[in-house]
């Protein structure tokens, strides 16, 4: 019913709004379809209208009207004095000039801060109105901010003497409805787009050409790590996922990784090239998303030439406004809703800061919003994505954010954080189990110095182990799904200190004579001690795979098994911990098969396994193997070895 009630809200707002002109306060013959063209003016003419102290609305980004803006920075007549500039937010030095707004002509008001820095925001330069990115449109029609002037970039209107918004929607009605004077710049570069783009030409009181083109975003360039990150986020992202993207170099990286996946939608602020790619994969169906199904929605396109191209009246992108792209409840009607953006730093609770100069993001205002959304989705999912140091090889996971500025203050809501070296999932985890997950995606070299900081601080355990010759050995290309009998799937991967508690847990659902037959003694507890010894593997001289089951954010350790080189035989010494469960479906035969391939990788000469004679399911597993066997029992324990040569 929600739905429902703000579909017929924005249907009504539209009929208003394309049978009202605006308020005319100037005596001139109305503009329509058949004349506009001899109604165009010189932006001389419209700055004639303007006066000192008036609130002028720019368009943000791709909405920039560049001619008007080019014109304003640079008059110096008598009229353009202490000039209030109203706009979205600043996102490049292209759309408009921090030299020009630090003159004495202009002030500027923006929601985000963007590319202005925060020092230009302290030294009152620049006034930011801290807000949703959803709340936005409210505010502005409420009248807080009064507009006396709006320049808007359009395209020339169509047979029906509609134009359209184009390649940004964002607020552009709301401000329409309250300016007392609005210009149109006609740009034909601009892509004629659908959704809650249509103006009514009449509208405006005054018409402009645009004699430059429409503000262009460049395609990133992928670094290897960046790759690598991508890799590890597309390993999240599921079948039918409704994504929301941002234009930064995780996003160009990812599409290569998504291709493959089916039934994707799109639910995002920006679209860019990289979108567009994936959508011409057809990964993008938008069939699972609600509402706006079968459409990707969003509000700006942010991209090349050949992006607009390819928006110009393309019916599978619907453009609407930022209080609905933006709105969480909306946000939340798309099942498996997954959230992402590209941060600059993280900390080992799950802080996260965002860059604070040349960002696209529109700030924390707008992350909140998303991942507000996608905490409401069924199987919704946040995921933050960063190389683990920077272009200058600082580190990117720092023990704390306290110093950094644009943080976000929804730790709650972050879910996954991934770097290069993995996913670390911190949905409903203790801040221990957090802070020893960060540890492991963080830089090779940068963990020790994080395991002695989160000491210090009383984060992880103070007797926490951390083997050095470790962190760079842990063996990432381990990571395979299969599918068992029954429909099972598990995830294997080599085992890290992070599973500590999902081993104890594992450890506790076993069994006595399961115990038994694994210890060859009744262990009663598994304390942290005696964990994390197990779970801290040096993987110079042993491997040890998991098995999980259940979705990315909430898995479950359902098997175990490791191999121990012996220096002196070159042998490996095998041990096998399988949820009941889950015994009888085939997790034995593949977990062998899987260290075989591993032993061998490791060039040993074999595998052996000592094993209680009850133990049968565990001699039929040795037994099946394709390799030569020998069996001995000595004083009660069967003694199997198996050889590779």
């Amino acid at each position: 019913m929600a739905k429902v009630l703000i579909k017929r809200e924005h249907s009504k707002h539209l009929g208003d709004l394309s049978q009202q002109s605006h308020h005319k306060e100037f005596d001139m013959p109305a503009i329509n379809r058949t004349n506009w063209e001899s109604h165009l003016v010189s932006p001389e003419t419209v700055f004639s209208k303007i006066k000192p102290g008036m609130s002028i609305f720019i368009g943000t980004g791709p909405a920039a009207p560049r001619t008007l803006m080019k014109m304003l920075l640079d008059a110096d007549e008598n009229n353009i004095r202490d000039i209030e500039l109203i706009q979205l937010t600043v996102q490049g030095d292209v759309i408009l000039s921090i030299d020009k707004i630090n003159a004495q002509n202009y002030r500027l008001k923006s929601f985000f801060s963007g590319f202005v820095s925060s020092d230009t925001i302290a030294s009152g330069q620049v006034d930011l109105i801290s807000a949703y990115a959803s709340q936005i449109p409210k505010i502005l029609k409420s009248g807080k901010i009064p507009i006396d002037a709006a320049f808007i970039q359009i395209t020339p209107p169509n047979e029906a003497g509609y134009c359209s918004l184009g390649p940004a929607v964002d607020v552009a009605r709301e401000v329409m409805e309250q300016a007392k004077i609005v210009v149109g710049e006609i740009n034909e570069e601009v892509p004629f787009t659908f959704g809650d783009t249509f103006v009514p030409i009449k509208d405006f009181d005054f018409l402009v050409r645009s004699t430059r083109a429409p503000v262009l975003y460049e395609r990133f360039k992928i670094t290897e790590e960046m790759d690598r990150v991508a890799a590890n986020v597309a390993s999240i992202i599921r079948d039918g996922d409704c994504l929301s993207f941002s234009h930064s170099p995780l996003f160009e990286a990812l599409v290569p990784h998504l291709t493959e996946r089916k039934d994707l939608g799109i639910h995002s602020l920006y679209f860019t090239d990289a979108m567009a790619d994936l959508v011409k994969s057809g990964a993008v169906t938008n069939y699972c998303k609600s509402p706006f199904r079968g459409k990707s929605l969003t509000s700006y396109a942010l991209g090349s030439q050949k992006l607009l191209k390819w928006l110009d009246r393309n019916p599978l992108v619907d453009f609407q406004g930022t209080d609905y792209v933006c709105n969480p409840r909306l946000i939340a009607e798309n099942p498996q809703f997954t959230a992402m953006y590209e941060a600059s730093k993280v900390d080992l609770l799950g802080g996260v800061s965002f860059p604070s100069k040349g960002a696209v993001i529109t700030g924390p205002g707008e992350v909140v919003d998303f991942l507000t959304g996608a905490d409401a989705s069924k199987n919704g999912c946040t995921i933050i994505g960063l190389p683990s140091r920077n272009s200058k090889g600082e580190a990117n996971v720092m023990v704390s954010l306290m110093d950094y500025p644009n943080q976000l203050r929804l730790r709650e809501s972050v879910h996954m954080i991934v770097t290069e070296y993995g996913v670390a999932n911190l949905k409903w985890r203790t801040i221990r189990e957090k802070a020893q997950a960060m540890i492991e995606i963080a830089h090779p070299d940068d963990r020790e110095h994080l395991v002695e900081q989160a000491k210090k601080k009383k984060i992880i355990y103070p007797n926490q182990i951390f083997i050095r010759e470790s962190a760079h050995l842990y063996p990432s290309h381990i990571s395979t799904t299969a599918e068992f009998k029954g429909g099972v799937n598990v995830k294997f991967r080599a085992i890290k200190p992070s599973d500590e508690e999902g081993m104890r847990k594992l450890f506790y659902r076993f069994s006595d004579q399961m115990i038994f037959y694994r210890f060859f003694y009744l262990v009663q507890t598994m304390n942290h001690d005696k964990m994390q010894e197990y779970v801290n593997v040096d993987y110079s001289k042993e491997m040890s795979i998991v098995g999980l089951v259940g979705k990315s954010d909430s898995e479950k350790i359902i098997a175990e098994a490791r191999f121990v080189k012996d220096e002196e035989s070159n042998y490996g010494e095998v041990a096998f911990l399988i949820d009941e469960a889950y015994q009888g479906i085939g997790l034995g035969t593949y977990l062998l098969r899987l260290l075989v391939k591993l032993a061998r990788n490791l060039n040993l000469e074999g595998l052996t396994a000592e094993v209680l004679p009850e133990n049968q399911s565990m001699i039929k597993l040795f037994q099946k193997t394709e390799h030569p066997l020998e069996n001995n029992i000595v004083n009660g324990t069967c003694y199997m070895k198996m050889h590779f040569n």
